[in-house]
């Protein structure tokens, strides 16, 4: 007999569950986890070098070409809403491996599209189910820890996840010559296969059958929680900084300050260790530090560059001014995203699949609202960026202020459980 107090550390006996583990993530398991997570910087930043050469090669507009990404988007935030729920409901693993399986064969399907039509419609299953990793690849995370360890193990998923924004444009760039768009794509359904190959071989049901369904308050209507909806609104304003920073930067660097493609891509490439960096800081200090406290110091970071570049965008100074507190707002994410996430899931813990889902459609559907806003100034200044990132630190930052509860969960020691017997 297994008691509540005798909880087992994690599942390694196929599909047989009891009750998960509260307190640890193994690390095998948290890079396969980061590698479901990249999914979607992979599959929106690989074959973006490509487009001319798909709008030729397809006999379409630049325009159409665009909407491979759009319909990408749009898939990646409707399937969380989808597998969020039904992990929830029937597990994590069944509907991981359904939904990576689909990936395979949906990526399959767009590189060897012969028609922009075909093409399309396999973007959006790409994203459909590409989005099974990232959900449930959260809320297999909040089912095995909670507190100090589940942000720890966020944090550390940001260090992995966060160079795939960086090493996917690059890759794309150097491959595009040799092997042609269709081969971009054909590498982009090997990523999607090692991640079928990682989830079959590490990750294990962690989701008993005792805790799930909507009977113990599960599914929607638990998400009503202030701290579940605080914590998340801070991670989702966050979020969008970054993302608003992303769409502005080439504009920014390139035409507002004038640097070389070379020089550009150097920048955002420091600007991305910044964040690396912070998050393992970040990690490290969560080994004894509260959550809560560290994301309202990420918070304040973030607010204070926000309004540092708000000022210097308003004043008659040059530009290369810019780039200072834009490094201190992407750093300071590294000490938000992942204390915020766990908070959020804390918050939830029988319906963590459904407010993993929540959270990721909120993520991507702000930043799909974000990226052309920050854009509408373009040829004049960098103000429409600063303006709409101050913004949204500010909302951060207020959302942040309102958090209680949670941290009332995560200040509780965490105890030390024995792995569950056969």
């Amino acid at each position: 007999m297994i008691t509540s107090l005798s909880l087992d550390r994690y599942l390694l006996i196929g599909d047989c569950v009891d009750t998960p583990s509260r307190s640890a993530v193994p690390t095998p398991l948290l890079l396969v986890l980061a590698l479901l997570a990249s999914v979607a910087p992979f599959g929106i930043d690989l074959y973006l070098p490509a487009f001319p050469r798909m709008a030729a090669d397809l006999t379409t507009t630049d325009t159409t070409i665009q909407l491979t990404l759009t319909m990408f988007l749009l898939g990646l935030a409707a399937g969380q809403l989808v597998f969020g729920p039904i992990s929830d409901r029937w597990g994590r693993r069944g509907p991981l491996l359904a939904g990576s399986a689909v990936f395979v064969a949906a990526s399959l399907l767009v590189a060897t599209a012969p028609t922009i039509e075909v093409l399309l419609a396999g973007r959006l299953f790409q994203g459909l189910s590409a989005a099974a990793g990232m959900v449930i690849g959260r809320a297999v995370i909040a089912d095995l820890a909670t507190g100090r360890t589940a942000a720890r193990a966020f944090s550390l998923m940001m260090i992995v996840s966060g160079v795939a924004p960086v090493v996917a444009p690059l890759l794309g760039s150097l491959l595009i010559g040799g092997i042609g768009w269709r081969g971009v794509l054909f590498v982009l359904a090997g990523l999607a296969v090692a991640m079928l190959v990682g989830s079959v071989v590490v990750v294990r049901e962690s989701h008993p059958p005792s805790r799930r369904g909507s009977a113990r308050g599960g599914g929607f209507r638990s998400l009503g929680r202030r701290a579940y909806l605080t914590a998340t609104a801070t991670f989702v304003f966050s979020f969008a900084v970054l993302m608003a920073y992303i769409s502005a930067s080439p504009f920014l660097y390139q035409v507002v300050i004038g640097m070389s493609a070379v020089s550009y891509g150097l920048l955002f490439g420091l600007n991305a260790l910044g964040l690396i960096v912070s998050s393992a800081v970040a990690s490290r200090l969560l080994r004894s530090g509260n959550p809560r406290r560290i994301l309202v110091a990420g918070v304040t970071w973030l607010f204070t560059a926000a309004v540092a570049l708000l000022v210097l965008a308003l004043l008659p100074v040059s530009a290369i001014w810019l780039s200072a507190p834009i490094f201190f707002a992407v750093a300071s994410l590294g000490f938000v995203l992942g204390p915020a996430t766990a908070l959020a899931l804390d918050a939830v813990p029988h319906a963590a699949g459904t407010g993993s889902a929540v959270l990721g459609a909120a993520q991507f559907g702000l930043a799909a609202v974000v990226s052309p806003v920050v854009s509408a100034g373009e040829g004049h200044s960098a103000l429409p960026m600063a303006v709409t990132i101050a913004v949204l630190a500010t909302l951060a930052a207020g959302c942040c202020a309102l958090l209680k509860g949670a941290a009332d969960r995560v200040e509780l020691p965490e105890v030390s459980r024995e792995p569950v017997r056969s």
